[in-house]
């Protein structure tokens, strides 16, 4: 026979740790002065960029457009228009492994003019993956950056230092020390105050590091409009997350579940919210996802859990409530970790093998898979376990002429 663990006597202690946990968060949303607001939600300028020196540049006199792409293999020479043949000219890396052979290869075609920076010898391999798409080339020199493995980190103190004269600036490293990246976030009220463009944050980083020696790899700007459009979509949203599963476990169980899991998905999100606020995690449309995954994941395990606590009571119309909570809870929990654990290995790939929001939305769902365990095991089905208790003393405190109440079924 299986044994049938006593859950039931840890669903206050689950309780009230819970409470703890969502107080602290609220404490942390004070203390910290709230979410880390990504600039989905912040209006304002954010700049990504990359100290690297300037490797050569490319500009373009001849007929039709030219553009130019460059990914972590190669360089692409796109050339199209009126009154020319349109034709694609690509330079791997791995076949011009020199700047001075890629260069010289890129001034062999018509109209191209290639201005190198660097000693012929270094490796082509260092070049810096670009993120604005496809440039298009003209009289300007279109600046292409590279970064040597062996290049010395750059302290963030150092680039805030920099940035002092542009007034309330954010800057946060990026990536590992050597690579040298860093992300720049200004309010909009800094920058309509003062009038500056993304253009001058790069002049002010450049006056104090030397020209030609910042890359942008990622520039993005949000109005305050639609960064206050965003935030109340987004909490409309998670309101009518709660109230559709209300409204669907209303209809497929009795009240007391319903408000159970209403409560258990409502405890993981706050639960989220705490670690979102005390790991500095920045709050953006990815963290949103998340947190509507995990909504997700615990109302389909809580649901799982309701589903075999109903059937458990017809098989055994004898046992008390309580007891039948612990049974079916028992049977469940295999399925339950096992559920777990295999799609947490999913999730611990993304979180080892990624970088950037994707690392920090698979860390959001292991937190997030976590609490949602917890909240079906201990949350959901101790409110469930109150709630039949409550309604327990109130039939023992009616009438004794009354009429007997019937035994609480599931």
């Amino acid at each position: 026979m299986k044994r049938i663990l006593p859950f039931s006597k840890f669903f206050l202690p689950a309780a009230i740790l819970s409470i703890a946990l969502i107080a602290a968060g609220l404490i942390g949303y004070v203390v910290k002065g709230g979410f880390n607001l990504g600039v989905d939600f912040q209006a304002g300028l954010i700049q990504q960029v990359q100290f690297a020196p300037t490797a050569f540049g490319v500009s373009y006199n001849g007929l039709g457009n030219a553009s130019i792409s460059i990914d972590r293999n190669r360089i692409d020479i796109i050339i199209s228009g009126a009154g020319v043949e349109g034709a694609t000219y690509s330079f791997a890396y791995a076949s011009y492994g020199t700047m001075d052979a890629l260069t010289s290869a890129l001034s062999a075609i018509n109209g191209i003019q290639v201005r190198s920076n660097v000693p012929g010898n270094v490796s082509s391999q260092w070049i810096i993956q670009s993120a604005q798409g496809n440039p298009q080339l003209g009289s300007e020199p279109y600046v292409v950056h590279y970064l040597s493995p062996n290049a010395a980190p750059i302290a963030i103190e150092d680039v805030r230092t920099a940035l002092l004269p542009l007034g309330t600036v954010s800057v946060q490293v990026l990536g590992r020390p050597e690579e040298r990246r860093f992300m720049i976030r200004m309010e909009d009220s800094e920058i309509e105050g003062s009038g500056i463009a993304a253009e001058q944050i790069i002049a002010s980083l450049e006056r104090s590091f030397g020209a030609g020696e910042v890359a942008v790899t990622k520039s993005d700007y949000v109005g305050s409009r639609f960064s206050k459009h965003l935030t109340d979509q987004a909490g409309l949203l998670m309101g009518l997350t709660l109230l559709l599963i209300l409204v669907y476990a209303s209809i497929r169980f009795k009240p007391k579940f319903a408000f159970g899991a209403v409560i258990a998905i409502a405890h993981d999100a706050l639960i989220m919210v705490a670690f979102i606020v005390w790991s500095r995690m920045e709050f953006n449309t990815t963290t949103i996802a998340a947190i509507l995954t995990i909504l997700g994941y615990s109302i389909n395990d809580t649901i799982v859990i309701f589903d075999r606590i109903r059937e458990t009571t017809k098989l055994f119309p004898d046992d008390s409530f309580e007891h039948t909570l612990n049974r079916a809870l028992s049977d469940c929990l295999g399925r339950t970790v096992i559920t777990t654990v295999t799609t947490m290995l999913a999730v611990l790939s993304l979180f080892i093998f990624t970088t950037g929001s994707m690392k920090d939305f698979a860390l959001a769902l292991m937190i997030g898979m976590v609490s949602g365990v917890y909240s079906t095991l201990f949350i959901a089905s101790g409110f469930v376990n109150f709630w039949d208790k409550q309604a327990r003393k109130r039939n023992k405190k009616k009438p004794a002429g009354g009429s007997v109440p019937a035994p609480t079924q599931a």
